[in-house]
């Protein structure tokens, strides 16, 4: 497939090309040159969090939350019996 560069180097990427590659509007690419062609690479962005994704062991969470806060309230065991208070 060829394209034609204008005079203000704007070259238009064949649809063909363009569907296949799932390239549409606002598409960034970034231009290099290897050993004598001219290589576009699609830029992506990559989430600065989704970095951070994978970096601790899995764990449970919810055994997590029991060891921090212990074990849950229990009615039975947790409520203190109600006496007389004396005025």
């Amino acid at each position: 497939m060829k394209s034609i560069v204008s005079e203000k180097g704007q070259v238009t990427i064949p649809k063909p090309l363009r569907d296949s590659l799932a390239m549409g509007p606002g598409t960034e690419l970034d231009f290099v040159e290897e050993q004598g062609k001219l290589v576009a690479r699609r830029v992506v962005e990559t989430d600065p969090l989704s970095a951070l994704v994978g970096l601790l062991p899995p764990m449970d969470v919810d055994a997590a939350i029991t060891e921090m806060r212990g074990p849950r309230w229990d009615k039975e065991l947790d409520e203190a019996p109600r006496g007389h208070r004396s005025r």
